[in-house]
């Protein structure tokens, strides 16, 4: 295997040789890498035509492959047995299948009964042919000890064991419940439950079992943690969280609860939980798109709004004060409740809607002022599609954990292509990204940084829902977007908040899984120019509270704030750079 280039012409000639004895094809003499490639790509068929593309197939495989990739993919999808309809594929899945143990737990003896099992999984069946198994896993253990990879002792220990098969089979579905639920949901769309249960279907998925140990194992550490630096009762936090690939829509992680392995209530798909200040990008999209800029000033004083039922509706802000007339990316990059009301009353609900709309969610929207502070209920799995909309610069994707299906036989049935949609100008998103930006680098979000190196470019929104009932982060680098939910599963309040809660989960999932730096690209219709924050007006660099904010070209302010002489040169002098590209 080592050696070859991925087919072995003395192992088809030798091969070829048995066959014209026998009369008919008895041996085919492939590789690993022949066999990954008839597995993967082929039909079953004992034709030459079928042995050539094989051939070819596996050369391709060694080109574009190293021998480490080729061989685990090998052994993660070889055929080793059989449960019903179900076909046992990978040693890992063996390993449950046989044991009801994860692989890592194996002793030596357990290993050699798997690896036995290559040659003829039906043949060597443990449980209809255990005298067959025992002396093929003998086989495979003085070979071991042949090649000194165990030593004489180990060796007569390790045959003296019986073959340990459970008495049951077991099932590696256990492993991942929540991302299963995500699959078989979007299975049920396409195929009838009797032909799911009884038809053998493969299913190729996104699925990225490093990512989801590290989210899952992520989940439970810093619960635990939160609950005893909070002096809460143990086990008393339930979470959830969704990974995926940016740009694509795959969903390649999904934990929902905080303990893997367990079935039962799915948070990230079920639990619809008022989402807090995670709905407020959508507020600012919508003003952005209607000509209003970052420095665009939104007013932060208390207000009331009266309702159709004749009471009134009174925002207030989490820390209880007023901040007056503040920029609009301040007023995102903070939180302020009274500004982003305020604003959405004077875009209109109905437009909020549709943005949210828009960005991917079609559940049910309550036509109501709140709406712009999170006066809707969703899951996890809803806030992470409207979140991939503005992490892919406006493209909606269907978030999906379904590459394709093929029949038991290796059929191709259905290929799910990745689908995207241009629902938001480039220009308007490179803004809505920025003061996303500055969430994380100075306002609710700015937690992340104390886990995840400041080089990193990140995006993304805190939330926290009325009396603290739901604790929220939703954010995303260059390759990945995770979104959070930390909370109660009786709605009880918490003492935490967005950034005190979810921020600090959702950073540590991402140190782990290796977040990347946002790609953050400058459209060719916007431009960045000195705006004095506390005016919203053009400034130069020196101007107190001066701020280099990105426009839609002409979008700009046209005034200058009042700064000294030298300033104001400098002023003009950066307005006309921005507008003639000095």
């Amino acid at each position: 295997f080592y050696s070859h280039i991925g087919v072995d012409p003395w192992g088809l000639l030798r091969a070829a040789g048995e066959n014209l004895r026998a009369g008919r094809i008895v041996q085919g003499g492939s590789t690993i890498t022949q066999q990954l490639a008839k597995n993967f790509y082929l039909t079953r068929e004992r034709t030459l035509v079928r042995k050539g593309l094989e051939a070819v197939m596996a050369v391709l495989l060694e080109l574009h492959y190293s021998k480490a990739e080729i061989l685990e993919t090998y052994i993660n999808e070889i055929y080793l047995g059989q449960a019903g309809k179900r076909a046992i594929h990978g040693f890992g899945m063996a390993s449950r299948h046989y044991f009801r143990q994860p692989l890592r737990e194996l002793d030596v003896h357990q290993v050699a009964l798997l690896t036995g099992l290559l040659k003829g999984a039906s043949y060597y069946d443990p449980r209809r042919h255990p005298e067959r198994a025992l002396a093929r896993r003998n086989l495979v253990i003085d070979q071991l000890a042949s090649l000194e990879m165990l030593d004489g002792d180990s060796a007569r220990r390790a045959k003296g064991r019986g073959l340990d098969i459970s008495s049951k089979p077991g099932t590696s579905m256990n492993l991942l419940p929540g991302y299963l639920d995500l699959t078989q949901r979007q299975l049920r769309r396409d195929y009838p439950e009797k032909a799911l249960r009884s038809e053998g279907l493969r299913v190729f998925t996104s699925f990225d079992p490093q990512l989801q140990r590290r989210v899952q194992a992520t989940l439970a550490k810093q619960l635990t943690e939160l609950e005893r630096q909070w002096r809460l009762e143990n086990n008393s936090l339930q979470a959830a969280a969704v990974v995926v690939r940016v740009g694509t829509g795959e969903v390649v992680a999904l934990a929902g609860s905080r303990k893997g392995g367990v079935a039962g209530f799915n948070r990230a798909l079920d639990a619809r939980r008022s989402v807090g200040s995670t709905i407020k990008p959508a507020v600012y999209l919508t003003a952005l798109g209607r000509g209003f800029t970052l420095s665009s000033l939104v007013d932060d004083s208390s207000f009331s709004l009266a309702l159709a039922d004749g009471s009134h509706w009174q925002p207030k802000n989490f820390d209880r004060l007023e901040h007056g007339q503040v920029p609009a990316y301040e007023a995102l990059a903070r939180s302020y409740n009274q500004a982003t009301a305020r604003l959405a009353a004077q875009l209109g609900v109905a437009a909020v809607a549709k943005t949210v709309r828009e960005l991917g969610y079609d559940g049910d929207l309550p036509q109501v002022p709140a709406l712009a502070l999170g006066g809707v209920s969703m899951s996890p799995l809803d806030v992470a599609s409207l979140y991939h909309t503005i992490a892919s610069d406006g493209y909606y994707s269907p978030l999906s954990a379904i590459e394709s299906v093929y029949t038991s036989d290796n059929q191709p049935l259905k290929r799910y292509p990745r689908q995207s949609e241009a629902r938001f100008e480039p220009g308007v998103m490179h803004l809505l990204q920025y003061a996303m930006q500055a969430v994380v680098r100075e306002g609710t979000g700015k937690g992340a940084y104390a886990t995840i190196g400041p080089e990193v470019a990140l995006a993304g929104k805190t939330g926290t829902s009325n009396d603290q009932r739901d604790s929220w982060f939703a954010g995303f680098g260059g390759n990945y977007l995770a979104v959070v939910w930390v909370g109660r599963d009786d709605n009880g309040m918490m003492p935490l908040t967005g950034s005190t809660g979810a921020l600090k989960v959702w950073a540590q999932i991402m140190a782990r899984i290796g977040v990347s730096s946002l790609n953050f690209v400058q459209p060719e219709n916007v431009e960045y120019h000195w705006v004095e924050t506390r005016t919203g007006l053009l400034s130069g660099a020196d101007c107190e509270g001066a701020r280099k904010l990105p426009f839609i070209k002409g979008s700009e302010p046209v005034d200058f704030a009042r700064c000294s002489e030298r300033d104001r040169g400098g002023n003009i002098a950066d307005w006309l750079r921005g507008r003639v590209g000095w």
